[in-house]
């Protein structure tokens, strides 16, 4: 029986390694971005392609803060959700629709941003259970109707965990325990933060560039 777990675990392990080294980052051109130069965002309410229904509003409500931290002025998510409510549209699917000249006028922004969240919520395996959040973006300027940038990024709450002092069992039983407590906290909330900072914040490996409202708006 040990030596079956040995393997299972050293095949997990080669699994994890390569999907780490699969993909390597590929370079992102930002000319369109950096003859833009948008100065305002109008965040669009985040398409939820998860079974949360949640995953939305969760994300939407925090996002302003690292595009404001980024450099950019954000016009107010809950201003710009009841804008459309009140014109008939309350479905993410419908508003990712409205054509960017249509946004222009109705927000007077210079760049829109389409978020979509792929995943939300938490699982449960055999050894772990982890509350993700995974999220993909793509800005894009509403004179044009050009795409800026587009990036994702992903966050758990199981990232660090260590089980091994505890034994299998000891790591089936925490793994239950964490499952309760992710759902009835609403675990995936606070996930949904990190993974908006990570994904929309400026200064980092194929992010958005700065805004002029930052410091080092134009050295990147």
């Amino acid at each position: 029986m040990m030596s079956l777990f040995k393997r299972l675990f050293a095949a997990m392990a080669v699994a994890v390694l390569a999907a780490g080294c699969a993909a390597p980052r590929q370079n992102v051109d930002y000319s369109a971005f950096k003859e833009s130069r948008p100065r305002s965002i109008v965040v669009l309410p985040p398409l939820n392609e998860s079974p949360d229904v949640k995953a939305t509003y969760s994300m939407l409500s925090q996002v302003t803060y690292p595009l404001a931290e980024s450099g950019y002025y954000v016009l107010p998510v809950t201003l710009v959700d009841e804008t459309f409510k009140q014109n008939g549209m309350t479905t993410a699917g419908d508003i990712h629709q409205v054509p960017p000249a249509k946004l222009r006028e109705i927000f007077g922004a210079d760049a829109a941003l389409y978020i979509t969240v792929s995943k939300y919520g938490t699982s449960y395996m055999v050894i772990s259970s982890a509350t993700v959040v995974t999220a993909s973006a793509r800005l894009v300027d509403l004179k044009t109707g050009a795409t800026l940038w587009s990036g994702s990024a992903s966050a758990s709450n199981n990232e660090g965990n260590n089980n091994a002092g505890g034994g299998l069992i000891g790591a089936l039983i925490t793994a239950a325990v964490k499952q309760v407590l992710n759902s009835v906290t609403e675990a995936g909330h606070p996930v949904a933060g990190v993974t908006s900072a990570r994904l929309l914040s400026a200064g980092r490996p194929g992010s958005i560039l700065y805004g002029p409202r930052n410091p080092r708006y134009g050295t990147d």
